[in-house]
């Protein structure tokens, strides 16, 4: 039985590769796909995958993950790359300047399509935005978001990858496939 992850993100697709290996085998398909709007990154993976599917139909993954700033009413939400790509980590900071509620929250969907259709998987990570950026490890939002005192970027990359919502949604779709497809898979070795 195979997989597919679409994305353009190599280390993703290893990640997800590893969560699979010695039950699935994962191949990887850097395509460009348009991506729809919406406020629910569910929807967004959702329009992804079903772009996706139409232009390969094998049996594949997608993903789209958001970041929503209590104090910012949500923002950036689903569109944390841009945000992260025009003001960065410096410019979350300065719109938090002055803020004492600091809560936020990670989100992940990862949508599966097949023959059958599109199924959606979410991961939350709960956390806070720090008052400045710590450690320097990871990528992104990393060394502004703090679960337990740390930042993401203070913390291993096994432990990351453990706890993460990335890793959450993964998990779901992880669960949810060996028990669907467990005679396939147990068919081919």
């Amino acid at each position: 039985m195979k997989i597919t992850i679409v994305t353009s993100n190599a280390n993703k697709a290893a990640e997800v590769a590893a969560f699979f290996q010695g039950t699935v085998e994962v191949g990887h398909i850097p395509l460009d796909i348009p991506e729809n709007r919406s406020e629910d990154v569910g929807e967004i993976a959702r329009g992804k995958a079903e772009y996706a599917y139409g232009q390969l139909k094998t049996p594949l993954i997608v993903d789209d993950t958001g970041l929503s700033i209590e104090a910012l009413n949500g923002f950036p939400g689903p569109y944390a790359a841009y945000v992260q790509h025009a003001i960065g980590n410096a410019g979350i900071l300065r719109l938090m300047e002055g803020k004492e509620e600091r809560a936020a929250q990670f989100m992940t969907a990862i949508a599966y399509a097949d023959e059958n259709g599109i199924r959606i998987f979410k991961g939350f990570l709960d956390g806070r935005i720090s008052s400045s950026p710590q450690g320097d490890a990871g990528f992104g939002y990393d060394p502004i978001f703090e679960i337990g005192g740390k930042t993401l970027a203070e913390i291993s990359m096994e432990e990351k990858s453990r706890i993460s919502h990335r890793a959450r949604a993964l998990t779901a779709f992880h669960d949810w496939f060996l028990q669907v497809f467990r005679d396939r898979i147990d068919a081919n070795g």
